[in-house]
């Protein structure tokens, strides 16, 4: 059974950086698409990045276009996603979530494997 773990969330000042990390466990993540979402209070949990099974193909929400990266390690069964420039409305709870997709959109109902999330706080 896929199991996925977040980690590398925390409180970072405006303009700052934070790399998230998502690793699998139960399975090789090589079969695998993976996407990141985010929720912030009140509000609904929505897509922020994904990469394909082969890492050749990732989208971007406009939100972190410019300014987020995801890749993926697969030797180490870990997807990545660097934040740069965050700003205080990147303020949620992240989450990685995987599908066997070969390519993904990121949209949630593609994903049937979720992590437990990891907070991140941008504020001065």
């Amino acid at each position: 059974q896929l199991q996925l773990v977040e980690s590398g969330g925390g409180l970072v000042q405006p303009g700052g950086s934070l790399r998230l990390s998502c690793a699998a466990s139960g399975i090789t993540l090589d079969y695998y698409s993976v996407g990141w979402f985010r929720q912030a209070p009140g509000k609904e949990r929505k897509g922020v990045s994904c990469i394909s099974r082969g890492g050749g193909s990732s989208n971007y929400a406009d939100s972190g276009k410019g300014r987020f990266t995801i890749s993926r390690d697969n030797a180490k069964n870990t997807v990545y996603l660097q934040m740069d420039s965050l700003k205080p409305e990147d303020t949620a709870v992240y989450y990685c979530a995987a599908t066997p997709n070969y390519y993904c959109s990121g949209s949630r109902t593609e994903f049937g494997s979720w992590g437990q999330g990891t907070q991140v706080t941008v504020s001065s």
